[in-house]
C-alpha cells in the first residue's frame, strides 16, 4: 500500500522550525515517534497541501526530510486574526480560570460551528485580552525529518467523516 487518497498515515517524525531571519537554526518542537505517532486522512487533513505532496506514494517504513517554507506551510500572520476580547467571555461557567489568560497560554477555544480552535494569548489588556488565532507555526519553515509508521486504508465512515483520533 502506498500513501494515496483515502489512506489513514501514520508518521513518525521530529518537526524543527525557523524563521525567514537569515542563518536562524532550527529548533524542535515537536517529536512523534513509535509510541505516539502522528496519523491524518491523506486527502482530507487539513495539512498543508505541499507536506501531503511531498508524502504523496511512499509506503510504510519509508524514509522521509523535506522543509516547508513560511508559504507551503502556514503562510505569514495576518493581523486581522490578531483581536481584542473582553475577559468576561473568559469565565469559570465557560470552564476558564484566570492563570489561563496569562501571556503566552494558548486558550482551547470552539468556533461558531463546533469546531475546536485555540489562540494565543499575547496581552493582557486589562478589560481585555489581545488574542492571536493565527495558526501557532504561521511565519516559521518546517523542517520534518521522519517515517512511514503505518498505513490502512480509511473506512467508509472515515472518508464521509473524516478522521478523528
Amino acid at each position: 500500500m502506498k500513501i494515496e487518497e483515502n489512506v489513514i498515515v501514520g508518521l513518525t517524525y521530529e518537526l524543527k522550525v525557523t524563521n525567514d531571519i537569515p542563518d536562524s537554526l532550527p529548533f524542535s518542537v515537536e517529536v512523534r515517534d513509535e509510541e505516539d505517532p502522528f496519523y491524518f486522512l491523506f486527502g482530507d487533513s487539513g495539512l498543508p497541501k505541499t507536506f501531503e505532496k511531498r508524502l504523496e506514494n511512499k509506503v510504510k517504513g519509508d524514509k522521509f526530510n523535506f522543509t516547508l517554507s513560511v508559504e507551503e506551510a502556514y503562510g505569514k500572520p495576518d493581523d486581522e486574526l490578531i483581536v481584542s476580547v473582553p475577559k468576561s467571555q473568559f469565565n469559570k461557567e465557560r470552564g476558564f480560570e484566570e492563570e489561563m489568560l496569562q501571556e503566552g497560554n494558548f486558550l482551547p477555544l470552539i468556533d461558531e460551528d463546533g469546531y475546536p480552535m485555540q489562540a494565543k494569548v499575547v496581552k493582557d489588556l486589562g478589560e481585555e485580552v489581545l488574542l492571536d488565532f493565527n495558526h501557532p507555526l504561521t511565519g516559521m519553515n518546517l523542517h520534518f525529518d521522519g517515517e512511514v509508521f503505518a498505513l490502512r486504508e480509511a473506512t467508509e465512515e472515515e472518508k464521509e467523516e473524516g478522521f478523528k483520533v
